[in-house]
């Protein structure tokens, strides 16, 4: 397959961090995202340790500020020449309802509003490097989400569990309708699910503690990950969701093309896209 440049997001800690290592065994150019340099040093650092690959890079970004993912797109784009894979990982639950820099739900704009506007930012440079693949990292808990077009900040009642899901739908939704527009292009789109796996994201979500011997545990989680990001078989699928490494049917809601539309349209006008 020869090397290739991969953009991992949240790849510090969790399934991002194993995503990062086994693509960096694989022999691929690998750019680690974490919210700050201090997060993502030591993990970029122990990636080269135990891959021997030297060609592993940071960038920072906090995804809970819109700016600066346009300020990482923009460095992205300025000191790499091509993108073969984007994997969109990073992910918050917080325990209470918070704000981002923008004002928006933390879990809406961390879960949904930055990958959807990194995607976009970072689209003409993926469809420059095709054959190239947007994977994006979604959960089975996406079919107990339930997606209020008129309270997407979760106004009305934030219960942490719930509003995450529904940022897992909004991955798939964005993912199939990102599919569609990007047909004929060479780049493709799926998300996934990774599995139940003890990360910090985990701990948050079931209340149960991660911990550095855990790392067999997301490498598991980071098996599909890896297999959809990479597997040539899958360089021109597009549009589906993942299990197990197996093509599985997302949940209902997931499939409504009229929901994923309005959603688009809603997410570019927050992000000041045009749609």
């Amino acid at each position: 397959m020869g090397e290739r440049t991969y953009l991992v997001t949240g790849a510090n800690t969790g399934i991002g961090f194993a995503t990062a290592l086994g693509l960096a065994e694989q022999g691929q150019k690998v750019v680690m995202a974490a919210r700050n340099m201090t997060r993502g040093e030591p993990a970029r650092r122990e990636v080269i340790r135990m891959s021997g690959n030297e060609d592993v890079h940071l960038i920072a970004a906090d995804f809970g500020s819109l700016a600066d993912v346009r300020r990482m797109a923009d460095e992205f784009a300025r000191d790499y020449e091509r993108l073969e894979g984007l994997i969109n990982n990073a992910a918050v639950i917080p325990p209470t309802r918070q704000t981002s820099e923008d004002g928006f739900e933390l879990q809406f704009s961390v879960n949904h509003l930055a990958p959807f506007l990194l995607t976009n930012l970072l689209l003409d440079m993926l469809k420059a490097s095709a054959p190239a693949r947007v994977v994006n990292v979604s959960s089975d808990v996406h079919a107990g989400g339930r997606i209020d077009l008129d309270d997407l900040q979760s106004e009305a009642g934030y219960r942490p569990n719930r509003v995450y899901a529904s940022t897992k739908l909004m991955n798939v939704l964005f993912t199939f309708e990102l599919a569609r527009r990007l047909a004929g292009s060479g780049v493709t789109a799926n998300a996934l699910h990774p599995g139940v796996i003890n990360t910090q994201l985990y701990q948050a979500y079931m209340g149960r503690k991660a911990s550095p011997e855990d790392l067999a545990d997301w490498r598991r989680g980071a098996e599909t990950v890896l297999y959809v990001a990479t597997a040539p078989e899958l360089e021109q699928v597009t549009g589906l969701y993942f299990s197990n490494r197996r093509v599985v049917p997302p949940a209902e809601a997931a499939q409504e093309e009229r929901l994923a539309r309005e959603l688009w349209a809603r997410s570019a006008a927050l992000c000041g896209l045009a749609s």
